[in-house]
């Protein structure tokens, strides 16, 4: 198990020190520009910028910190510098990748610190198997690494569902927005530790390994330039609580809005003004625009049964329906793309998804069958 690492082999040495220089840039680039080089126009988050930084340092420092085990002669000399490396993993590599997962929610502010305290049992037990010398607990340490990332995963997928409704209910544009994929690269951290913990060895563990450092590079990379700071255009949520106290401020004008002169104020600021083919429309903007409580407005949308984001898309739906069926009269040249982007979308992906889930037919089909 405790094998002096193959980096006489010029092909693997090459490779190691190329994916170590790879995480050393991209941590540079990420801690030391400011803004996007590939998304010039998206203002990305600080905090999932600064912990990502952090986490490419920690992989650039862990192909570091291995390295004086090629100069170990004794089997007990290369056992104790594996379980150093080891231990300077458990402390730092896997509690920032939990931080830089958490950070690309935006919901709300979620404490950091359990990430690091999650990760101390196994810190503390690598330490007294080193100093010990015995190595009976490390089958009990990989069932705890084990026991951790499925909670984990239990945890992300909660908060990833609650992320997502938080972001239906806010915003009517979910472009730049939705971080479904970070679960994904949740498992892959997760699968990766724990095929390193399980201490396999061979020549392709090796270059498995260095793999999944620059997957988890180019997507970390990417993931930070395309997703949008929604704390600029719309404040973090806050308790219950809060918001329900922030309402109170304004109770005589909660009080004469029943839900009928909130439908009237829709129609005359949003409807009528045609509002809603704003870009990137907030719930709060559309607030402000209407004159309510933000949050009295989120309840009303709740009471008739919608999201922020369905009541804007089914305005935009209507009016691309407009266009099309007034070109068609007009005979007037006109792409469904040029159209779509009239009716409020940015994104024809976008568009298509949102056209689909409410017209129950994709594009193509509802024009063909329009035309019959």
């Amino acid at each position: 198990m405790y094998e002096q690492p193959a980096l006489d082999n010029a092909l693997y040495f090459m490779l190691y020190a190329a994916v170590a220089m790879l995480c050393l840039i991209a941590s540079c680039y990420l801690f030391f520009r400011r803004g996007n080089a590939f998304v010039s126009d998206m203002t990305t988050p600080v905090s999932l910028r600064r912990w990502t930084g952090a986490f490419f340092a920690i992989m650039a420092l862990a192909h570091l910190w291995y390295l004086p085990i090629i100069y170990f002669e004794s089997v007990d000399d290369v056992r104790l510098g594996y379980f150093a490396g080891a231990v300077l993993d458990s402390m730092t590599v896997l509690p920032v990748a939990i931080c830089v997962l958490l950070s690309m929610l935006q919901d709300r502010r979620r404490p950091l610190w359990p990430a690091f305290a999650m990760a101390a049992p196994i810190t503390l037990g690598l330490v007294w198997c080193a100093f010990s010398r015995h190595e009976a607990y490390l089958p009990m340490m990989y069932g705890y690494l084990l026991l951790l990332c499925i909670v984990i995963i239990i945890y992300m997928v909660r908060a990833l569902r609650e992320y997502r409704r938080w972001l239906r209910d806010n915003f009517a544009d979910l472009e730049h927005k939705e971080v479904r994929q970070a679960f994904m690269v949740l498992v892959v951290i997760l699968l990766y530790l724990s095929y390193y913990a399980s201490g396999q060895s061979g020549p392709a563990y090796k270059y498995i390994v260095q793999v999944v450092d620059v997957i988890l590079v180019c997507y970390l990379l990417w993931r930070v330039e395309t997703l949008s700071d929604l704390s600029i255009s719309q404040p973090l949520a806050t308790s219950v609580e809060e918001e329900t106290t922030s309402s109170t401020h304004d109770s005589t004008t909660l009080a004469a809005l029943p839900i009928k002169n909130i439908k009237l104020l829709l129609q005359e600021n949003c409807i009528d003004t045609k509002l809603y083919l704003q870009h990137d429309l907030t719930l709060l903007q559309l607030a402000k625009a209407i004159g309510v409580n933000r949050f009295y407005l989120s309840q009303y949308f709740s009471s008739q049964g919608v999201t922020y984001n369905g009541y804007v898309n089914d305005l935009r739906i209507q009016h691309f329906v407009s266009l099309y069926r007034e070109a068609v009269a007009t005979e007037r040249h006109f792409t469904v793309q040029q159209l779509a982007h009239d009716s409020g979308y940015r994104s024809y992906s976008t568009f298509s998804l949102a056209f689909k889930q409410r017209m129950g037919q994709n594009v193509s089909a509802w024009i063909h069958d329009s035309e019959c």
